[in-house]
């Protein structure tokens, strides 16, 4: 079954001391995911000031803004979609997460149309 990692990390101002993972942790996890054989697709996403907001008003009416103005402390900054047996595979694979440390983890399963 696949499962989507999404992984969200504290905003500046809620980060706390050390919490964050290094550059080398993420590597060590990132192969540690291709080479298990889960590794379905995963992205890193640009940095937040890059983002953009539309909304579309019940009239049709197209509003397109810069950044994404939630309001939130975690901003999504990645994630990885895996094929494993059950959510319980998942879940230990989301826990070994270096995001999982100092922001969060949602795990999600992929909905299956077909």
């Amino acid at each position: 079954m696949k499962y989507m990692l999404l992984i969200n990390s504290l905003t500046d101002g809620n980060k706390p001391e050390g919490g964050e993972a290094s550059f080398e942790e993420w590597m060590a996890y990132d192969k540690s995911v291709r080479d298990s054989g889960v590794y379905v697709s995963g992205e890193s996403l640009a940095d937040l000031t890059t983002a953009t907001t539309v909304r579309v008003s019940a009239s049709g009416e197209r509003t397109v803004t810069d950044g994404p103005f939630a309001e939130t402390r975690e901003i999504l900054g990645g994630f990885y979609v895996i094929d494993v047996p059950d959510l319980d595979v998942a879940l230990d694979w989301a826990a070994r997460c270096p995001g999982s440390r100092g922001g969060s983890v949602v795990v999600r399963p992929v909905a299956d149309f077909g």
